[in-house]
């Protein structure tokens, strides 16, 4: 009887085994894995940057805020990236907002300069998850702006900008707030636009230039295909780096000062540090005869004034232009043969003119595509607006003088009259800046700490 009874005995226990196995395995795959590490100390897999991606309906995304400190306002651009293993990320998603004026307006009172940064920071907060706020790197690039501040001045601006960061619950670190480099800008300008033309998604396919006409700077940048070119550009003037595995090298140049707002003020006549009891009036062929009105610029306020009838406006504005940039401009070597992009101001004077159409800010759905414009359409605009044939009271009574300076920039920069652009604002409604192009770069260094 012993016998048959250990057996059952034995028979039960293996059968318990069985069971509590069975609940373990089943409790195991449908228990959520509460010993995961958090999305910011995953390891790093096919990701854009270190830090690691939100996932969505099993997608993977990561967000990067980038403040945009222009001469004429402050831009933020929120942009949602989406991650597919190791292909080059795509942009799921740009918020944008504007403000106005910018940093440098606040100089001589750099506290004031927070409340529009925290104004922004709200629709940031607004745009992405705060599950993820403390793994989104948020940026703050200032331009020609504070470039062209005494140096401890720009400091106290920005310090106060790196203060508002650390509040923020954003991750924010000690290169988060800077003023960047020229070169940087025009390098990051030509990322963002030949990403969004689908253009560096293959080390085949070939670039677009572009042409950056801002407030207080100008930037060309472009890839050259002619050796010779490399060769026999002044050697600063050359730049290689690396973006989404492959090597790019770029001719690129940011001059500063020569920037429509710094160059319109050169050319009637002002100085960009106003010398104690300085005069504040300015009086420019460029205007037309007769005309009085005030003009601010820097935090000063200008009477500017045309000259009395002489010489014909286009041709002494011409003069007056071209003494200004007088050796001021390399010609750049090949770049007459290749297609090139222009935006900013060189896109807004166009409109101004009515060669292409208006677009929404912030941009959306019924975007205009832009349009293209000729060196010689420039020079074209400029007589007429000059001669007076199309002035009205609407009109920009400094349009004459832009678009003088805009058609022998272009000329000096090695354009022919008959060379084409294309014009954008935007494209696939993503803003023609080097906000898109400078996040894929911070992003890509947070990898590398």
């Amino acid at each position: 009887m012993k016998r048959p009874k250990l057996a059952g005995v034995f028979l039960f226990v293996v059968c318990l085994l069985t069971y509590l196995m069975f609940v373990k395995r089943h409790y195991t795959d449908t228990k959520p894995n509460t010993s995961r590490l958090p999305p910011h100390r995953q390891p790093s897999s096919g990701r854009l940057g270190g830090e690691g991606p939100a996932s969505t309906d099993g997608l993977n995304f990561q967000y990067g805020i980038m403040f945009d400190a222009g001469s004429t306002g402050t831009r933020i651009h929120i942009f949602k990236f989406q991650i597919e293993n190791k292909a080059t990320p795509k942009l799921a998603h740009e918020t944008f907002r504007a403000i106005k004026p910018g940093l440098s307006a606040y100089v001589d009172d750099p506290q004031k300069c927070t409340a529009g940064i925290v104004e922004l920071l709200e629709v940031a907060k607004s745009s992405v998850p705060s599950s993820i706020w403390s793994v989104t790197p948020v940026v703050l690039k200032a331009t020609a702006g504070l470039r062209l501040l005494p140096g401890e001045k720009a400091k106290q601006l920005l310090d106060k900008v790196r203060l508002v960061f650390l509040e923020s619950p954003f991750l924010s670190r000690d290169d988060s707030v800077s003023i960047m480099d020229g070169t940087d800008e025009g390098i990051s300008a030509w990322i963002t636009v030949n990403f969004l033309t689908g253009d560096l998604h293959s080390a085949d396919s070939p670039t677009v230039g572009i042409l950056d006409l801002g407030g207080g700077s100008t930037q060309i940048t472009f890839s050259p295909q002619d050796e010779k070119t490399i060769q026999t550009s002044p050697i600063d003037y050359i730049r290689s780096f690396q973006m989404f595995n492959n090597t790019h090298t770029v001719y690129t140049h940011s001059y500063l000062g020569l920037g429509l707002m710094s160059a319109r003020l050169s050319i009637l006549g002002g100085v960009d540090a106003l010398p104690l009891g300085g005069s504040t009036e300015l009086v420019s062929p460029c205007l037309a005869p007769e005309y009085s009105g005030s003009w601010e610029h820097a935090d000063i306020i200008y009477t500017v004034k045309g000259q009395k009838a002489g010489d014909p406006v286009y041709e002494a504005c011409l003069t007056r232009v071209e003494k200004v940039l007088y050796r001021k401009v390399v010609k750049a070597a090949e770049a007459a043969d290749m297609d090139f992009y222009a935006f900013s101001y060189y896109h807004d004077r166009a409109v101004d003119l009515g060669v292409i159409g208006t677009s929404p800010d912030p941009p959306g759905p019924e975007e205009k595509t832009g349009g293209t414009i000729r060196v010689s359409d420039y020079v074209d605009a400029a007589k007429r607006v000059c001669s007076g044939l199309s002035v009205s009271r609407l009109q920009s009574p400094f349009l004459c003088l832009d678009l003088v300076y805009i058609s022998v920039l272009l000329q000096d920069l090695g354009f022919p009259p008959h060379k084409q652009f294309k014009l954008a604002r935007t494209i696939h409604q993503v803003e023609t800046s080097w906000a898109l192009g400078a996040t894929f770069h911070y992003i890509e260094s947070l990898k590398r700490h």
